[in-house]
């Protein structure tokens, strides 16, 4: 059975609701995911946007989630360790945990991307994207991916 992730947020390259949006909530989704393969030590989750301005700008990290997880609860909270022993890095904002869709103009793709590794990342919190796919690099037993959609808010100016 093949890795497979999914949320019941949104659907496969569906509209991620305005709640999950940096501007509507910023509340991280619930996922879900089956199928890890054997030999799996650890999961990692990276979400990012390839459509982004300056190139692929990533909205959240979570890693050394334990082979054993089956998916994250909604609105994870912005700490180092989530209650389920999970570390969580720095994202594209600077910030620590979930950073929600921001386009600044147009619609763009967000791609969560989750990752059976058979290396256990123990590593602290706050890591860098580049950090972490450094670290994973070469022990990525397979990988799933939940694509959602986020169109930017248009700003409505008022006439008096």
């Amino acid at each position: 059975m093949p890795l497979k992730i999914s949320s019941k947020a949104f659907a496969q390259e569906g509209n991620i609701p305005d709640v999950h949006s940096k501007q509507g909530g910023n509340v991280s989704p619930a996922l879900e995911w089956t199928g890890a393969p054997d030999r799996t030590a650890s999961f990692v989750l990276i979400v990012d946007d390839p459509d982004a301005p300056k190139g692929l700008f990533t909205h959240w990290i979570v890693y050394g989630m334990n082979p054993e997880t089956s998916g994250l609860t909604e609105h994870q909270p912005d700490t180092p360790e989530l209650p389920n022993g999970a570390r969580q890095g720095l994202n594209g904002f600077g910030e620590l945990g979930y950073g929600g869709p921001q386009p600044p103009s147009g619609t763009h793709r967000y791609f969560f991307h989750l990752y059976a590794i058979n290396k256990d990342t123990k590593f602290p919190a706050r890591l860098t994207r580049q950090e972490i796919d450094d670290a994973i690099s070469g022990h990525v037993l397979e990988q799933a991916v939940l694509m959602g959609r986020y169109t930017a808010r248009e700003e409505k100016t008022f006439v008096a």
